[in-house]
């Protein structure tokens, strides 16, 4: 058993740039944690995983995501669940940066 906060998930650094802070906790065997940190006014890559689901839980700010293209509002609190082949992208359309963590099957594609 491991606990981790949403706030440091532990793990290592896979990303940091201009756009965002990108950490990977890969001590699960099936499933990895990952936290990203969204600048100001930045987007993330849009992506899709074919044969895989994933779940946002956005912990501070707020911005908004695009699933399949369809934008709706995301602030701390929510959780998002994607579907198997959607689309996805998170918008920080704020001055603030926007923090989320995603769950996601340790074998995911991006395409």
């Amino acid at each position: 058993m491991m606990k981790v906060n949403v706030t440091d998930i532990g793990g290592e650094v896979v990303k940091d740039n201009v756009t965002y802070l990108l950490k990977d906790n890969t001590t699960l065997k099936n499933l990895v944690l990952s936290s990203t940190r969204l600048s100001a006014n930045k987007t993330t890559t849009g992506h899709r995983h074919a044969g895989q689901e994933e779940v946002y839980v956005f912990v501070k700010g707020h911005g908004q995501m695009e699933l399949d293209y369809k934008m709706f509002d995301v602030k701390e609190g929510d959780v998002v669940l994607i579907e198997d082949n959607v689309f996805h992208k998170v918008h920080n359309n704020s001055d603030v940066g926007l923090e989320f963590i995603c769950i996601f099957d340790g074998r995911r594609n991006h395409w």
